[in-house]
């Protein structure tokens, strides 16, 4: 990667690439290469490898160097190319909103079914409210693949809710996705809405500051630590079931991704809150991910 005046095509440009980033320690050295060149190219992954005899210009190549000099300083691969995918789609994210992690799509896999096991059908309306929408991956995704759904995203930063309107526009959802800048731990954040909703779906900041510094740098030096961290880790727990009792219809759901270490406690906070039928579902890894609960009808 280092001869200037070398005429380099596309696979070998790869391969050069992989082997730098695998020679300093960088994980996933192939994928890492491959996106930051596909990026360059404005071309899928999947081109690279179909034209892989395609001369890179050297205008191409000096902007490939820089952003393989970035990834090795620890920025994130996906606020270097501007893009995350989840669930099958392309989200815009940078630094002013957390990463969409492959454990939140169970998230709204789980809040799917529990919306359709509650007969929430295609029959009438479905009204959402997603705290702490960050890149609004949950909110603009179940907007996508649920027709009859309406959903308010809530965030306290105004850059993530800059973000998070840049994807519904860019998914054609905008009107079915409302954005309002909101603190869930602000005691009269329930008044802040008018109507009841058929579910509340979080992932909130759930890990606690002592666990911060022990976290890998590029979530310590480049993610933002508001949407990731509370003194003890619960405070939003505590706050949003709290409130759902009053912004939930009767037998509406609150729906919550997990600490891996919290699901007990969450259980317990969920379940003083006046919801029953309350349900816990590990991720891939074993790990307790998912927490959702049904409002009896006596706190509607």
């Amino acid at each position: 990667m280092q001869e200037n005046d070398r005429q380099w095509l596309t696979l070998d440009l790869l391969k050069a690439a992989e082997k730098f980033f695998r020679a300093r320690n960088i994980d996933e050295a192939r994928l890492n290469a491959e996106m930051l060149l596909a990026h360059v190219l404005r071309a899928n992954r999947m081109d690279l490898y179909l034209n892989h005899n395609r001369p890179v210009f050297h205008r191409e190549l000096e902007e490939f160097r820089l952003l393989c000099r970035e990834r090795l300083r620890g920025r994130p691969l996906q606020y270097i190319t501007g893009e995350q995918f989840f669930y099958g789609y392309s989200f815009t994210v940078d630094e002013r909103v957390l990463i969409p992690r492959p454990e939140t799509e169970l998230v709204l896999e789980h809040a799917i079914e529990r919306l359709k096991a509650n007969g929430c059908t295609q029959n009438r309306k479905i009204s959402v409210l997603d705290i702490g929408t960050g890149s609004g991956c949950l909110a603009v995704t179940l907007a996508l693949m649920l027709p009859t759904v309406d959903v308010i995203a809530v965030d306290l930063s105004d850059g993530a809710l800059e973000i998070a309107r840049c994807n519904a526009a860019k998914h054609g959802v905008s009107e079915k996705v409302r954005f309002v800048k909101a603190d869930a731990l602000d005691p009269g954040f329930s008044e802040e809405f008018s109507g009841k909703f058929d579910m509340i779906l979080s992932n909130p900041p759930y890990i606690p500051e002592p666990e911060w510094e022990g976290l890998q740098p590029e979530i310590t030096e480049h993610e933002p630590k508001m949407a990731l961290t509370t003194p003890d880790g619960f405070a939003f727990y505590h706050s949003i079931a709290a409130s759902s009792s009053v912004l939930l219809r009767p037998k509406g759901i609150l729906c919550f991704e997990l600490h891996a270490d919290g699901a007990r406690k969450v259980s317990g906070i969920v379940r003083s809150g006046g919801f029953e039928n309350i349900e816990v579902h590990r991720d891939y890894a074993g790990l307790d991910r998912v927490i959702s609960g049904v409002l009896a009808e006596c706190k509607g």
